[in-house]
């Protein structure tokens, strides 16, 4: 009988756990499913190196594109860190993804102080800036938000911002949100599930 409880207890264990992760198929995400998403169709900025960029010149990679800035305290570090471990955690498949950072602070962010931000956490990411105007169209294409915010008592300011992964597939189409915070491991399962 104690036996019997015991082998009941642990298969209960282990069906709680198996159901705590996704399983093998790849329709299992950590993130969020938007495939057919009608927004976040592209956009046309400058690299960190001085080159125009669109979407489309990523064709044949996964993109995981994020919204920040250089200054920002906390977030934007943390996600490209995370993004960073994450490649790591994939190994040679990293080289099938591409990671691009675009500024929310075009002002500050030039492609010299992004060329020095951007490929410290990895020396395959680039950052995109250009014209306040461009940031802007960008921003409102992926529904981005981000707000100046100036810091009291001092000269700096600083934004509010989205703070969210949008990752595209191969053929340039968008398929999922991966929300701030998520994990290195989760962030290599859904980039893995698109390669």
């Amino acid at each position: 009988m104690l036996e019997s409880i015991t082998r009941l207890v642990a298969v209960s264990l282990i069906l709680l756990l198996a159901a705590c992760k996704p399983s093998g198929d790849e329709s299992s995400l950590f993130g969020t499913d938007i495939t057919g998403a009608d927004f976040a169709s592209g956009f046309e900025l400058t690299d960190h190196q001085g080159n125009k960029r669109q979407l489309a010149d990523f064709d044949g990679k996964v993109v995981a594109l994020f919204f920040g800035f250089t200054h920002c305290p906390d977030i934007c570090p943390t996600t490209m860190a995370d993004l960073a471990a994450a490649m790591k955690l994939m190994g040679e498949r990293s080289n099938d993804v591409q990671v691009l950072f675009v500024t929310v602070d075009p002002e500050r962010d030039t492609p010299e102080v992004l060329a020095r931000f951007v490929p410290s956490f990895d020396s395959r990411f680039i950052g995109l800036t250009g014209t306040a105007g461009e940031i802007d169209e960008t921003a409102k294409t992926f529904k981005i938000f981000y707000a100046r915010q100036q810091e009291a008592g001092q000269t700096g300011y600083s934004f509010d911002h989205s703070a969210g992964i949008y990752v595209f597939d191969k053929k340039g189409k968008i398929r999922i949100y991966l929300k701030y915070g998520q994990k290195p491991v989760e962030i290599a399962h859904d980039l893995s599930r698109l390669i």
